[in-house]
């Protein structure tokens, strides 16, 4: 089968399309003929080896989440799945492939009306949106600043504060069109990268909600009102400056907090079930998703090229 792999890391010019075996599904797992496969930010965190210490090696096959049919089961699998089409969490490798494996925990049947590329433009970024905003302890009436709002992370906070009765939604983001599109999806002030609006622009927000982290992140932590969260949930720009907690202890009487979040944290029962509830609110059009572009699975390259010049607005889906 082809696949995508990572022959040196650095720049997108660094995968590779190769042939490699089709994987056999072993116990407690399934095998789907991928349909859909969503493009991340963590697949760019990997390929630039911002990630090299969790051990990712050259030839790292790409991909945490695939849409598609279930092909075959391994022991002690119920057969009925096979057929059946399905959503999958891959973990952090083999989703950038024609066939992949996951274990069936992480399987979730699609619902009618919804097509694997909205589910894996959804799958994911919905439940690190959702558990984002639960983690934050974020309450009705309160502002919300969405940094880096254009990605599938962002896109989908944005309609979750809005539709959880937020004061404010405030996203920064790259250009007055993306800010549109946002104003679209609930947003009600647009900033731009810097964090510079429009004189109504609030003050400062009870929650921030942080997809990009890097060097500015400690100029954000200055927007918090006395009692805010700040939740850094990826690192698409790279490590903060390595004493930004010294802006909270500056601020010692404000009493801010600070918190990174992975959705491996969240248990798997707790994950799927808000993934279904978005699905089904997905697939009645209560949810948006926003898709940027669907290539070639051999056009991954472009794809990467495409998020590391930060033109992307919802995410890219590759389909073999």
């Amino acid at each position: 089968m082809k696949a995508v792999v990572i022959r040196e890391f650095g720049n997108p010019e660094g995968l590779e399309v190769v042939d490699v075996p089709a994987p056999v599904p072993g116990p407690g797992q399934v095998r789907i003929t991928t349909e859909a496969i969503g493009v991340g930010g963590v697949d760019a965190v990997i390929r630039r080896a911002t990630l090299a210490a969790y051990g990712f090696r050259k030839g790292h096959l790409l991909g945490s989440e695939v849409a598609g049919s279930v092909t075959a089961v391994g022991e002690g699998v119920d057969p009925s799945w096979t057929g059946r089409r399905v959503w999958a969490f891959t973990g952090l490798s083999g989703g950038y492939a024609e066939q992949a494996v996951a274990a069936v925990a992480d399987v979730l049947p699609l619902p009618d009306g919804l097509t694997g590329v909205d589910a894996v433009t959804l799958g994911s970024s919905g439940v690190v949106a959702h558990f984002a905003l639960d983690r934050a302890r974020f309450t009705p009436g309160e502002t919300v600043l969405v940094r880096g709002a254009a990605g599938s992370i962002g896109v989908t906070a944005v309609q979750l504060a809005a539709r959880g009765g937020a004061g404010a939604v405030a996203v920064t983001t790259a250009s007055e069109e993306r800010g549109a599109r946002l104003r679209e999806l609930g947003a009600t002030h647009v900033l731009d990268r810097s964090g510079e609006g429009g004189p109504d622009t609030p003050s400062g927000f009870d929650v921030v909600i942080d997809v990009v982290a890097g060097p500015a992140l400690s100029s954000f932590l200055d927007r918090l009102n006395p009692n805010g969260r700040y939740l850094a949930v990826g690192v698409v720009a790279g490590q903060p400056p390595a004493d930004f907690g010294m802006r909270l202890m500056n601020a010692f009487r404000r009493s801010l907090s600070f918190a990174t979040f992975s959705a491996d944290t969240v248990p798997g029962p707790a994950a799927q079930a808000v993934r279904s509830s978005q699905f089904a609110d997905a697939a009645h059009g209560d949810l948006r998703t926003v898709v940027h572009d669907v290539l070639p699975l051999d056009q991954a390259v472009l794809a990467h090229r495409e998020m590391d010049a930060g033109t992307v607005f919802g995410r890219i889906v590759l389909t073999p």
